[in-house]
């Protein structure tokens, strides 16, 4: 028990740190790694579908189509990482394997790969490629491999997770740093295999100990339970994992997490532009529209969650023209709605002293932040508008640092006479986005109605996100 306490505070004193803060405020116990919390602060990266199934026109191959069928005629990674880099994307992670076996890179575990090819003359590694790219341009890199392999011939005995093993360290040991190794629990109805996960995530440990690692129940990152991309409006970092797996999939536990959950374990929301997850030239005319990518915005990010949203990379081996479109309008109408924070004045109904000024939530930095009162747990912020201005949106953000505190929380305008309520919430987290009807006042109230622990707020912005 004293070895899992001084864990626990070498943690903490890790993550606040990492935070930019390093007073000594009390850490609301679990807390995010150094890892995590950088994690966090992405927010938004893509997700590449890009393999045998781009080829074969199918979502979820058999593993049958030869070697041959993989033949882009115009590959070009750095394409897709300016693309990316473009979009206000951190980052790219790629199925380097999906469930077919067919590897996009020249693995000694099996022949069903790119060196087995004509693309290149068999020479071709789009690992390679695209970790550089992704180095050259300042995106962060990241890595899926299918645990499901129906093309191995090994899959369903237990000498196969020595092979998926193999695979990972293959990945993590020739290409640089990764940001997140992804798996899921796909797994074969026919010939059940069972999968030594805590051998891969100690893998994967072992050679990249920087890396979170994403699986429907963790251990760092946790699906969000769908793939629409959105959260509940309830959202906690935190889980309590006893019972869950890779292919865990319940979405009434995954989308709201635990509110006194013993893991810090955030959601992770993944969902496509467009219909299916692979290329499919017939879906070029049927991508998410700005104004549902806005939604997703708002579900996602805005909801405690990263968003990983899916593009197209087609035959031609490159981001098509259609994602590449609708990212623009996407980043265009994101930067229109969040373009002039309206805060001016920031008045605290208490603060700590003057390390945690009110003013600390308006001063861009997320390491420095607000904290009331010890003790005080229903504390009220009021902003103070530079002018009369229509308001629509609020954003805050809490020191996930010392750990996620706001349970329920209230937004209240000022009509001139009184202070009018436009909406009640639950969790702040990294951030939250809330929406409310658009008015027009001069202020703004925000009350912490109840709380875990003496509140840290980090970030306050008012937008009005529908102006014209």
């Amino acid at each position: 028990m004293l070895k899992l306490a001084t864990i626990a505070f070498m943690t903490a004193t890790l993550a606040i740190a990492a935070s930019g803060q390093t007073s000594q405020s009390k850490p609301n116990l679990p807390i995010p790694s150094r890892s995590q919390l950088a994690w966090q602060r992405l927010e938004y990266y893509a997700f590449v579908h890009f393999g045998m199934n781009t080829f074969t026109n199918h979502e979820w191959g058999e593993g049958r189509a030869p070697a041959t069928d993989f033949k882009p005629t115009a590959f070009d990674a750095e394409q897709w990482a300016r693309i990316v880099r473009d979009a206000g994307m951190k980052g790219i992670i790629i199925t380097a394997k999906h469930h077919d076996g067919f590897c996009l890179w020249p693995s000694e575990t099996t022949e069903y790969s790119v060196k087995n090819s004509n693309w290149r003359g068999g020479k071709g590694d789009v690992l390679k490629d695209l970790s550089a790219a992704c180095r050259k341009y300042g995106l962060k890199f990241g890595i899926y491999i299918s645990p499901w392999d129906r093309n191995h011939p090994l899959y369903g005995t237990p000498k196969y997770n020595a092979v998926y093993k193999q695979q990972w360290h293959e990945l993590l040991s020739n290409y640089g740093e990764v940001f997140e190794a992804w798996l899921d629990g796909a797994n074969d109805n026919s010939k059940r295999m069972v999968y030594d996960f805590n051998g891969f995530f100690g893998t994967i440990r072992s050679i990249q100990p920087n890396a979170v690692i994403f699986s429907d129940a963790g251990p760092d990152i946790r699906w969000v339970g769908n793939e629409r991309g959105i959260a509940g409006e309830t959202n906690w970092s935190t889980r309590d994992n006893e019972g869950t797996f890779p292919g865990f999939a319940d979405e009434a536990a995954l989308n709201v997490g635990d509110e006194n959950g013993a893991s810090w374990i955030p959601a992770e929301c993944d969902v496509s532009i467009r219909p299916g997850w692979f290329y499919h030239q017939e879906e070029d005319a049927k991508l998410k529209s700005v104004e549902q990518l806005m939604e997703i915005w708002y579900g996602s990010v805005g909801r405690n969650c990263n968003l990983l949203l899916n593009i197209g990379v087609d035959r031609r081996g490159l981001v098509n023209e259609a994602d590449a479109a609708r990212l623009m309008e996407f980043k265009k109408a994101r930067e229109a709605a969040f373009a002039a924070n309206l805060v001016g004045r920031v008045d605290a109904s208490s603060t700590r002293g003057p390390r945690f000024p009110a003013s600390a939530v308006n001063d861009e930095k997320f390491g420095t932040f607000w904290m009331p009162r010890e003790g005080a747990k229903t504390p009220e912020l009021t902003i103070v508008l530079g002018r009369e201005s229509a308001v629509d949106a609020v954003v805050l953000q809490e020191n996930i640092a010392l750990g996620q505190r706001v349970r329920r929380f209230s937004i209240a305008v000022w009509d001139g006479r009184g202070w009018v309520n436009v909406s009640r919430n639950t969790t702040i987290g990294y951030k939250r986005i809330v929406r409310f009807k658009r008015t027009v006042t001069t202020k703004v109230r925000i009350s912490i109605d109840d709380a875990k622990a003496t509140p840290a707020i980090s970030t306050i912005e008012v937008y009005d996100t529908r102006k014209q």
